[in-house]
C-alpha cells in the first residue's frame, strides 16, 4: 500500500578517484539515511566516479545495466529496505553510452530505468562527447509513491516535468552534478540560484514534490555546490543542504498534489491545442 507520508533522504557526497571507494561510500550513506528514518533515498548523477565530462578524452568506465554497480545499488536497498532511486551510472548499452539512472523497490528490484534525455555541451560539461540521448520519460510506481526521475540538466527544461506530472508521477528526482566552473563569469546571474528556482517552479506548475540531489566537492575547475533540497507541491523548501556532504531527510504529504491542483486546476485548465509549437 502507497503511503501518505514519505521520509526523503538524499546523500550529498564527493567523488574521489577511486570508483570501488566512492560506490562503498554511497551505500553506507544510503544505509545512514535509512537509519534516520529514510523510505526513499536518491544518489547524485554519476556518484561512482570523478564527473569525467569536465574534460574531453577521459575514459568513462562505462559498464552494462544490470551491471557491477547496480547490483550493488540492488543489494543496499534490499539490505536498508528503501526505495533507491540510484542517481546515475554511465551505461553502456546497444553499442552506446547512456547517463542513466535506476530506481529499486525496498526488495531489491529494479522498477525502471531512465536515460539522460537533454545532454548538454558547454565547457566543463561536455557531456554529448560521452553520452547519447535517451528517448522516453519514465515513472516507477513504489511504495513510496509514482516516482519520476530526471537528471541534472533536464532541470532547465519544463516539458521534462510536466510529461512526468502527466505519466502520474507524485515525486520528481533529479540526481544531479552542477557547480561554478573556475574562469568562467557567472554575467546572467547566480546560476545557483536560477538552479533552484526553476526546479520549484516545476513542482508548483506540476503539483509534485522535487528531490534534486547535487555533488560536493572540488574536481579540476569545478566546484560542486551542493545545495541539494526538497520542496513540496506549492514550492515550500522542505529541507536544503549547504556545501557539505552528508544525509539529510525531510518528510513530504503526498496527499497535498491533489490539494494544489483541485485548489488551482493547472493540469485541468490546459489549452492542449495552443501548444503545438513546443513540439516542431
Amino acid at each position: 500500500m502507497q503511503k501518505r507520508f514519505v521520509n526523503v533522504g538524499m546523500v550529498q557526497m564527493k567523488a574521489s578517484q577511486d570508483k570501488g571507494a566512492n560506490v562503498s561510500k554511497a551505500l553506507s550513506m544510503v544505509a545512514e539515511a535509512a537509519r534516520a528514518g529514510a523510505d526513499v533515498v536518491c544518489l547524485p548523477e554519476l556518484f561512482a566516479t570523478r564527473y569525467f565530462p569536465a574534460e574531453r578524452g577521459e575514459n568513462p568506465e562505462a559498464e552494462p545495466v544490470p551491471g557491477p554497480t547496480t547490483r550493488r545499488l540492488a543489494e543496499a536497498a534490499r539490505r536498508s529496505k528503501v526505495v533507491l532511486v540510484g542517481g546515475s551510472v554511465c551505461e553502456r548499452g546497444r553499442g552506446r553510452n547512456f547517463n542513466t539512472c535506476v530506481v529499486f523497490s525496498e526488495r531489491g528490484e529494479a522498477l525502471g530505468a531512465y536515460r539522460k534525455v537533454h545532454v548538454p555541451q558547454d565547457e566543463h560539461f561536455y557531456e554529448q562527447d560521452y553520452f547519447s540521448p535517451g528517448a522516453k520519460y519514465v515513472v516507477s510506481k513504489t511504495s513510496c509513491g509514482r516516482i519520476g526521475t530526471l537528471i541534472c540538466f533536464d532541470q532547465w527544461y519544463p516539458e521534462a516535468a510536466r510529461v512526468n506530472r502527466l505519466m502520474g508521477a507524485q515525486i520528481v528526482f533529479y540526481p544531479t552534478a552542477i557547480g561554478r566552473v573556475r574562469g568562467i563569469d557567472q554575467i546572467e546571474g547566480d546560476w545557483k540560484a536560477a538552479w533552484e528556482a526553476v526546479q520549484v517552479g516545476h513542482a508548483v506548475s506540476n503539483s509534485v514534490v522535487v528531490c534534486a540531489v547535487n555533488r560536493v566537492g572540488v574536481e579540476g575547475a569545478t566546484t560542486f555546490w551542493g545545495g541539494s533540497f526538497v520542496c513540496n507541491q506549492f514550492g515550500k523548501v522542505l529541507v536544503r543542504a549547504g556545501s557539505e556532504e552528508g544525509v539529510f531527510v525531510t518528510q513530504v504529504d503526498l496527499e497535498l498534489g491533489d490539494a494544489v491542483e483541485e485548489g488551482w486546476g493547472f493540469l485541468r485548465n490546459r489549452q492542449k491545442a495552443s501548444y503545438k509549437r513546443i513540439a516542431e
